[in-house]
């Protein structure tokens, strides 16, 4: 089963759609299997990450606006704006795929892991990913 999911961002940051995915999952009806979620887009991606404490998350954030800053003068595709260019390279350095296991009809995270689409672009935007349900 493949099924498109959407999210809107309101900017910046780690947003969790794990009950998006995990919804996908359950529609599909099958009780164990590999959960595939890749978003289309060049400037936003996922990750599994802590969904517990908040300050795991901002510490990420914070860490990536570091290392990659959004006025670094050697950026020449800024067309779209000062983070065109660092939302590309903040995506190309994490993940635009995941594969999760489901177990029981239940995608098989841990106790404090969910799954966040990271928006890299400074506005909000309605993000796309399509979420591939195999037994």
């Amino acid at each position: 089963m493949i099924q498109s999911i959407e999210a809107r961002t309101p900017g910046k940051g780690l947003h969790e759609i794990t009950h998006l995915v995990q919804a996908v999952v359950r529609e599909s009806g099958a009780p164990e299997g590999l959960c595939t979620v890749m978003i289309q887009h060049t400037s936003a991606s996922l990750t599994i990450q802590e969904n517990a404490d908040p300050s795991a998350r901002r510490d990420l954030e914070d860490w990536l606006d570091r290392h990659v800053p959004e006025d670094d003068p050697h950026f020449t595709h800024t067309l779209e704006g000062p983070d065109d260019m660092p939302s590309h390279i903040r995506a190309a350095l994490t993940s635009t795929t995941l594969s999760i296991p489901f177990v029981r009809g239940q995608l098989a995270l841990g106790a404090w892991q969910g799954v966040y689409l990271w928006e890299h672009r400074t506005r909000g935007s309605m993000r796309r990913c399509v979420v591939h349900v195999g037994i």
